[in-house]
């Protein structure tokens, strides 16, 4: 393949050409038809957005012209030639780069090497060690990721393993480059160093399809937005000429009011504690906040403050060395995943893939496995299997899972629809104490609307409700009261009356750097 700055200063070429042509893709799936004729066409030098609620498609259709699946019927067209038996492999020797939102890493590795996987450098029959690595920094620094190459990835956050990917993308001569939900582990300033080299490979002429939910991204970088629903393309729009009412509303095909429900807190007695509780790993220092029974207590700070930690730690996943937990006014002496299960505390995970489902079982298999001890699921330790469809599909049914058959296996589902069974957990057994880690991170409107009802009728009920979330309106939205953390520690307590985007930013970071940072809508 010609080096990326040879086809770009070829005589003759011009931006904005056609590069990308699908027509009529098919795609079906065991009970589902996931793609139903789909057009879809894209221009060299320019950034086309992929809109749509969870399970509209668009997972399909960028691993489609990712090569990962093959389509049923329709045709697809690349720089005017007609491609059949596409391969992950052939796509990118194409110059077809994908970064996917569940990522593709291997744990055990370097970054060097999950950069390098399947596509070593070799010297004298021997792996170039020294080139691989000198290339992988040189990607680093001129993304300006704060990123060690010599990391393994297993040790890494979510944030820099999205990075790692990144890279990964940047690797080769990119033509066109797949960018799916790529900002939902950055923070602020990262993504911004991200928009900054879309728009550097966009006057390049690469063209580029992101995938996102965020309305200011969108408006930030789209040139053209092409809006799925139900498997269909209902429109393709230049976004200067619409605005995110009129997206949101092809989007779900009905207008959608308040973003964030009106939520009624009445908080009552203190149910959670944590007093001043310390970490082994040290992302969490001396922390203190409590929660009461009928409120959201938001958690809020860049990602990398501890505020994930902090819940991972009351939850068990995370070592306590120090401080205390109480819980209904008793200190919790030992803590464990099982325990916290037990005494009614339920957490969902912000990494769903890794931490939260068992994605090779189904739906019904994932809903339950948090409750089997319970005399409804099971009986002399054998399993009710009838009583536990009968559960698991009318809890699916109030958290409106599309489409309904609770015996789909949960790694062929949207991010959305996963969130979904997620949170179907939080009713399979009676649960006192719910923390949220992120819950909306790469689900559409429509699923937030729905996981913001269900947060809302758990506050009607009286349980206590912990939002962590990196989305700024997000927590002013939905919380009672506000926790801001910094380098693991707590550092202000702000209450709804006091609510403002500037109070809560103020103690983000020192006080001369705060005024720079942009806010995630």
């Amino acid at each position: 393949m010609r080096q990326q700055q040879d086809w770009l200063q070829t005589p003759g070429y011009v931006h904005h050409k056609t590069l990308l042509r699908l027509t009529g893709i098919v795609k079906n799936f065991p009970g589902i038809r996931a793609l139903d004729g789909v057009d879809f066409d894209l221009r060299s030098g320019e950034v086309h957005v992929l809109f749509g609620e969870n399970g509209a498609g668009k997972s399909t259709i960028i691993n489609i012209i990712a090569g990962t699946f093959a389509p049923d019927s329709g045709t697809y067209e690349f720089d005017g030639e007609q491609i059949t038996g596409l391969t992950p492999i052939t796509a990118r020797q194409r110059g077809i780069q994908p970064v996917f939102q569940e990522f593709s890493l291997i744990p055990e590795l370097t970054v060097v090497q999950n950069i390098f996987l399947g596509r070593e450098l070799t010297r004298w029959g021997m792996l170039d060690n020294i080139s691989m690595r000198a290339k992988t920094v040189e990607i680093i620094e001129r993304l300006q990721f704060n990123l060690d190459p010599d990391a393994k990835v297993g040790g890494l956050s979510r944030a820099c393993q999205q990075m790692v990917e990144i890279v990964k993308a940047m690797l080769k001569d990119v033509r066109i480059l797949i960018l799916d939900e790529p900002t939902a582990s950055l923070t602020d300033a990262e993504a911004e160093r991200l928009f900054t080299l879309v728009d550097q490979l966009r006057r390049d002429g690469v063209a580029i399809i992101y995938v996102s939910h965020r309305m200011k991204e969108i408006a930030r970088l789209a040139d053209r937005i092409t809006v799925l629903r139900d498997g269909k393309r209902i429109s393709t729009v230049k976004q200067s000429e619409v605005t995110d009412s009129e997206l949101i509303t092809l989007m779900t095909g009905r207008e959608i009011g308040l973003l964030f429900p009106e939520i009624k807190q009445h908080p009552g007695r203190v149910v959670l504690e944590i007093d001043q509780i310390s970490t082994a790993g040290g992302q969490v220092k001396n922390a203190s906040i409590h929660a009461r029974a009928g409120e959201i207590v938001g958690i809020a700070g860049l990602v990398g403050c501890g505020k994930s930690e902090l819940i991972r730690a009351v939850y068990g996943l995370d070592n306590v060395t120090s401080g205390c937990i109480r819980y209904n006014g008793t200190v919790l002496p030992k803590i464990s995943p099982r325990q916290s299960l037990q005494s009614g505390l339920c957490y969902f995970p912000s990494d769903r893939a890794r931490e939260g489902l068992a994605l090779t079982r189904s739906i019904r298999e994932n809903g339950s496995m948090a409750a089997l001890d319970e005399a409804t699921f099971a009986r002399n330790g054998l399993l009710r299997c009838h009583h536990e469809k009968t559960v698991i599909q009318a809890v699916m049914d109030q958290l409106h899972l599309r489409p309904p058959s609770i015996e789909r296996q949960v790694g062929n589902l949207s991010g959305g629809n996963r969130q979904k069974v997620l949170l179907a957990r939080g009713n399979t057994r009676p649960m006192t104490v719910f923390l949220f880690d992120e819950p909306t991170v790469g689900i559409d409107v429509g699923a937030k609307l729905e996981v913001y009802e269900m947060m809302r009728q758990l506050v009607d009920e009286g349980k206590t409700v912990i939002l962590v979330s990196s989305e700024l309106s997000e927590v002013m939205g939905l919380s009672n009261r506000i926790y801001v953390m910094h380098d693991g520690q707590v550092v202000a307590h702000i209450q709804r009356e006091d609510f403002s985007e500037a109070a809560i930013l103020a103690h983000f970071f020192p006080k001369h750097h705060h005024a720079d940072l942009q806010v995630t809508a």
